[in-house]
């Protein structure tokens, strides 16, 4: 009988990560007015701008799309695969990739999304490379490579660890 109590418990706690991922969607909300914000002050300066700062501001954009690209993935895929199955009623438009991905999936898709994030960290880093000290150009290498690494070795984990 406690048994039952408990597990009914346990499970129904996986409740308490629906406000975080609704947490999430405001976070998402956040994230798109930094971009517009930014977008609202790259547009009037956009033909005056070099190709080196037109680079690093696009660089930006695509950096803060990414990261709310890796939000949605996560709001959905981790409300899906550890809360509740989406009710998606038919007619409506549904991610194909959606119920799809497993929780060794979406932490692949995590480690991805990382490194590309600090890919474009670093390709502006380099962009600026005559403003950034020896030293600090070396951390961002390091952290880099320590993602890049990283997200090989869940990769090559997650093919050789059977389901």
């Amino acid at each position: 009988m406690i048994e039952i109590i408990i597990e009914r418990l346990l499970y129904a706690s996986r409740w308490l990560l629906a406000p975080i991922y609704l947490g999430m969607s405001l976070a998402l909300v956040a994230l798109s007015v930094k971009f517009f914000q930014e977008l609202y002050h790259f547009i009037p300066h956009a033909l005056a701008m070099d190709e080196t700062q037109l680079v690093l501001q696009l660089l930006t954009f695509i950096d803060l799309t990414l990261v709310g690209s890796l939000t949605i993935i996560i709001m959905f895929s981790g409300y899906d695969n550890f809360v509740s199955a989406l009710d998606i009623s038919e007619g409506t438009e549904k991610l194909t990739w959606l119920g799809t991905h497993d929780y060794g999936a979406l932490k692949m898709k995590v480690a991805a999304s990382i490194v590309a994030i600090s890919s474009i960290h670093l390709l502006k880093v380099f962009m600026n490379i005559e403003k950034i000290a020896n030293d600090k150009l070396l951390w961002y290498v390091v952290l880099h490579l320590t993602f890049v690494i990283s997200a090989f070795l869940m990769g090559s984990l997650e093919k050789r660890i059977p389901h």
